[in-house]
């Protein structure tokens, strides 16, 4: 019993490691392409015409 406690444990801290990784890699991707984008519409703000 206590042996399929530990495998459960296991798996769930991989599983919990794997989503922590791939969420960190997420965010800072969609990080830096708000920055880019908003860099972009900055420098683009003289050219607007109303």
């Amino acid at each position: 019993m206590e042996e399929k406690t530990y495998r459960t444990m296991g798996g769930a801290g991989a599983m919990n490691i794997a989503v922590g990784v791939v969420s960190l890699v997420l965010g800072v991707t969609s990080g830096i392409l708000l920055i880019i984008g908003g860099a972009k519409l900055l420098a683009g703000r003289s050219k607007i015409l109303f």
